[in-house]
């Protein structure tokens, strides 16, 4: 009665809170940290902080040292929120360990345990210290006396009031864990006042001992011992994970003794390690298991040495490696808990609830650290605590238990609306209401009720399963859920579906490169059902919404035909086509086979090189599915424009041929060779080029061609030729081998021209008279010897220059930028020199523009027009006769002054008047300057528009008549004429034709007409045009 009682109250509270209700279990944000409060602090409170999270927001309370605050019996203690705020703390009634707990009317949670301490450092002892007398040589320790005090201190030692501490070395050492100053071996000037000073960070204060004074005996100094230890380690140190472990140890003795450290397991001393610069300070930090271990101090001098040792004990914290999860179970079900800890020593369990430890009774088991409670009563909600605790911290993992007790209830699990399935599918209706204890489910269909069948059964979790669906199945279906507390009903229907059925399968294609194809894929599918086709290619999905530029989706519908456009080997593969409907998935495959020209060889490697041959190996590359015909090797050379197929032994290189022999090269010529594949779908890509190697030298086989020569100085014979290229040179030290002789002579004079680029070579000799003629041969040779020569060519021997000066030089003007030269030929003989032409030399003696001018004439020319000439300047020429061998000695000079400029004015105010074909001009006579030529008459330029033939008119006079069929537009321009020469043109003059100006209106021919030419020339704008009577 008593629980039925409870069920009846707390069902309510329990239904609301259930499944994602709005009330949530307190949690902590923050929980309280250890503190240490400065005793002697100007702060008159202690805060130690809790904060948590809960819906309804949690109340707090506090625990020191396991039992609660009461904040209603003093002011000494108060609550800021989930803070506990400490007023006036006296040291000895407030230290202690502190718990928060938070509550909300789901539960209890307790906090971690926070140490409150008190830091303080009281003042030294007034009391003078007495003296210290040591004799030189020997060791001291100098005590520091530390006041009472609580919380980390440092010490230093100052000397004589020096406000600088006293400096550590090998000699001197401060310990900061006795706080005590040692001097392994005193030297006269240690003496003095030492004074020992600690200062505690936490207590925020620092103080200063009496001073000890230091003296030194006057009994002399003491002889050399063995070192003493007087700074050792703990013999056991427990040291905690990730933690900082600093180990000590210093020595007395003379010589002053060397420290070192090791391990005594044979272990390597850990690599983080660090030391204090006199090797007296080892610190581990980061302490891990592995740095567990005994370890040895050593102390050695010339004496003997002293070792310490100490045991470095690891211990870690508890850490959570398995922790408990809030938990919804329906009454009368059964929990079971299990958290774990890691940590050394391994922590042991204890389990809480709400706050408070949990015993076991007849119902709840507690085992280490797992919590089974069965029959759960809805007493049993609450929240939960898992502890884990070893001697140097305990942990606390939670979570909460809810025990529910309702009616089933569908409101948010209801049976699916509408469920779908094809013909011959299998179905489960899932029937999933709330309800605790759980529900016993029957299911009907429309009004009857269904039991099980062959094809239609209940599984256990209450879903309807029917297999082989037919479309007699379709129709409403309701799950009826009951427990003790009540019966719910949820109603979905079963709609039933044509299966879908591949009918065009994709099918298997053999393809070459570059094609385009279609891979098929068609359905026949309910009406009402979306169908969706996905492409695969080798297990990658194709993505065609992306615009690929190979693959496009043809078709709709029930088609989902695939397009590969400019198909490339790397398409060859497996391609699935999968179809996907809302109830279904299926799919098919074809395999596509692309086809193309080989790749490119590889490995192609010269084995073997000589003067015109070259034996080559290579391996295939990949056939791209079609095997290889054919090879082709191809070279390149310097010399060569790109790379050339040359010919092999054997001469037809087959698909299975991987070694051949090339032949026809060049000697001493640097080659690369590189090899083609073919096969019936092309040739592919070349392989990469073979190392550059040079074949082996032989003697030249071509000869030097058009072989010339001839000119020179007297007594020289010239011999030119073409030079052989340097990819015929066939070696190196390449030369060329001139032979000669005079043309009736037996014997051979030979001469070699080693420079590898010489196409010339000069022949000196004072018997050679001039004009010889000589038989002549060019060969060739290089570091293998001689090789071929050219054919006889005939080449004369050089000549004297010309003798003598031409005779009867004349000059006269033509204008004032032309001249003309004249003379009389040369009669020449041999003993003259042979005349092949003149050369006419002109200038001017004007110092400061001197010129000098050179025009040449071949032949028997004898006289030579010099243009480009300046106006009315005196010029200077003569002539000299020239041949191969020079220009002979000049003529005297004659000089002529070149005639006036050309009139630089044009004729202006020019007018015209067109009768017939009769056209009348008139002009105004142009006057010239000092400077310019007198104007000896007119030159009337006219053409037709259309045509580029130019007719020229002369006359003395300002007038002109010219008889034109005037079919066309007719251009003119007028002009001066003088002796420097023609002077500048008028502006270009359109006379129109006879139809176009009887097209405007132009008056009767038979009547008198003018028309007026306007001048460009802005300057004769004023001028009156007086009309043609």
């Amino acid at each position: 009665m008593r629980l039925l009682w409870k069920l009846v109250i707390l069902l309510p509270l329990i239904n609301a809170c259930a499944g994602d209700g709005p009330f949530r279990r307190p949690v902590f944000t923050q929980e309280p940290q250890d503190v240490t409060f400065p005793l002697d602090s100007s702060q008159s409170e202690v805060t130690l902080r809790c904060a948590g999270n809960s819906h309804p927001p949690p109340r707090y309370r506090w625990r020191k040292n396991g039992t609660d605050l009461d904040f209603s019996a003093s002011s000494h203690y108060r609550l800021e929120g989930g803070n506990l705020v400490i007023s006036s703390p006296p040291t000895g009634q407030d230290e202690g360990t502190y718990q928060c707990l938070a509550t909300n009317l789901l539960g209890t949670i307790l906090s971690r345990k926070a140490k409150l301490q008190f830091a303080y450092l009281e003042d030294f002892e007034t009391k003078t210290r007495s003296a210290v007398s040591v004799r030189e040589g020997q060791g001291v320790v100098l005590l520091c006396g530390p006041p009472p005090h609580f919380g980390d201190v440092s010490y230093a030692w100052t000397v004589n009031d020096n406000p600088l501490h006293v400096q550590e070395d090998s000699r001197r050492f401060v310990s900061q864990k006795t706080g005590n100053l040692y001097i392994a071996k005193v030297e006269p000037s240690d003496v003095g006042n030492y004074t020992c000073s600690i200062t505690s960070k936490e207590a925020r204060r620092s103080v200063h001992g009496p001073p000890t004074p230091l003296v030194q005996r006057p009994d002399g100094a003491m002889g050399e011992y063995e070192p003493k230890i007087e700074v050792r380690f703990p013999e056991t140190l427990h040291a905690a994970k990730d933690s900082s472990v600093k180990l000590e140890c210093f020595a007395l003795g003379n010589p002053v003794p060397d420290i070192s450290w090791r391990r005594l397991d044979g272990s390597p001393l850990p690599g983080k390690a660090t030391y204090s610069s006199t090797q007296a300070t080892l610190e581990i930090p980061n302490f891990q298991q592995e740095d567990e271990g005994l370890y040895e101090c050593a102390a050695g001098n010339q004496r003997g040495r002293n070792l310490a040792k100490g045991q470095l004990v690891f211990y870690a914290f508890p850490e959570w490696e398995q922790k408990i999860q809030n938990t919804h179970l329906s009454i009368y079900d059964s929990l079971f808990w299990e958290c774990k800890a890691s940590g050394k020593p391994s922590p042991w369990y204890t389990w809480l609830k709400n706050g408070e430890r949990l015993s076991p009774e007849e119902r709840i088991q507690v085992e280490n650290g797992t919590l089974t409670i069965t029959m759960l009563n809805v007493s049993d909600s609450g929240v939960y605590q898992c502890a884990a605790e070893n001697k140097f911290r305990v942990i606390y993992a939670d979570a909460e238990l809810r025990v529910l007790a309702s009616a089933p209830d569908f409101s948010k699990n209801p049976i699916k609306k509408t469920s779908v399935i094809q013909v011959g599918g299998d179905i489960a209706i899932e029937c999933r209401p709330q309800a605790s204890p759980r529900a016993t489910v029957s299911w009907r269909r429309g009004t009857q009720g269904l039991g099980p069948s062959r094809r239609v059964l209940v599984s256990e979790d209450g879903s309807l399963r029917i297999r082989n669906v037919s479309r007699t199945d379709a129709g409403p279906y309701t799950c009826v859920a009951t427990n003790q507390f009540g019966v719910a009903r949820s109603t979905g229907s079963l709609v039933v579906k044509e299966r879908t059925v591949l009918t065009v399968p994709p099918a298997p294609l053999d393809v070459t490169v570059g094609e385009s194809v279609v891979l098929s894929c068609q359905v026949s599918h309910d009406p009402s059902m979306d169908v969706e086709f996905v492409w695969s290619f080798d297990g990658h999905v194709i993505d065609l919404k992306k615009g690929s530029a190979h693959f496009e989706r043809i078709g709709g519908g029930s088609v989902g035909d695939l397009m590969i456009r400019n198909i490339q080997l790397s398409h060859s593969g497996k391609y699935l086509c999968a179809v996907r409907t809302a109830l279904e998935s299926l799919s098919a495959a074809a395999d596509i086979m692309v086809r193309g020209p080989p790749g490119p060889p590889e490995d192609v490697r010269v084995e073997h090189i000589s003067t015109t041959t070259s034996q080559l190996q290579w391996r295939p590359g990949p056939d791209n599915n079609s095997p290889i015909q054919i090879f082709t090797i191809q070279a390149r050379t310097p010399f060569s424009v790109g790379w050339q197929a040359v010919s092999t032994v054997p001469e037809i290189l087959g698909g299975q041929t991987y070694h051949a022999t090339v032949v026809g090269l060049s000697p001493w010529v640097e080659y690369e060779f590189r090899v083609v594949a073919g096969n019936s779908v092309g040739i592919g890509e070349p392989s990469e080029p073979s190392e550059l190697l040079r074949t082996k030298a032989s003697v030249p086989a071509v000869a030097p061609t058009n072989i010339h020569g001839g000119g020179g100085s007297r007594s020289e014979l010239v011999v030119t030729w073409e030079p052989v290229p340097e990819e015929l040179q066939n070696g190196g030290d390449f030369g060329y081998v001139v032979l000669l002789r005079p043309v009736g002579s037996a014997t051979w004079t030979k001469e070699r021209v080693p420079a590898v680029e010489s196409s010339r070579f000069v022949y000196r000799n004072d018997s050679v008279t001039p004009l010889s003629p000589f038989e002549v041969k060019v060969g060739v040779y290089n570091s293998e010897g001689e090789g071929a020569l050219s054919t006889v060519s005939i080449i004369y021997s050089g000549e004297d220059e010309p003798q003598l000066a031409p005779r009867g030089t004349s000059v006269q003007s033509f204008s004032a930028s032309e001249m003309e030269v004249s003379w009389t030929a040369i009669a020449w003989n041999r003993n003259t020199g042979r005349v092949l032409g003149y050369e006419v030399l002109y200038w001017t003696d004007d110092p400061r523009e001197p010129m000098i001018g050179k025009i040449r004439v071949s032949g028997n020319v004898t006289s030579k027009t010099v243009t480009g000439l300046k106006a009315n300047t005196v010029y200077f020429a003569s002539v000299r006769a020239y041949n191969t061998g020079g220009t002979g000695p000049s003529s005297p000079p004659v000089n002529v002054t070149t005639k006036k400029s050309p009139p630089s004015q044009p004729p202006a105010n020019i007018a015209w008047k067109l009768t017939n074909s009769k056209l009348c001009l008139n002009w105004e006579h142009v006057r010239t300057t000092e400077n310019e030529s007198e104007v000896l008459g007119y030159k009337i330029l006219y053409r037709q528009n259309r045509q580029s033939k130019t007719h020229v008119l002369e006359t003395n006079n300002t007038s002109a008549e010219l008889l034109v069929p005037f079919e066309e537009d007719y251009l003119i321009e007028i002009r001066t004429v003088s002796d420097g020469g023609d002077g500048s043109s008028s502006a270009e003059i359109r006379i129109p034709k006879m139809s176009s100006l009887s097209s405007r209106g132009a008056p009767d021919v038979s009547e008198s007409g003018l028309r007026f030419l306007s001048v460009v020339l802005p300057i004769f704008y004023h001028f009156a045009i007086q009309p043609l009577v």
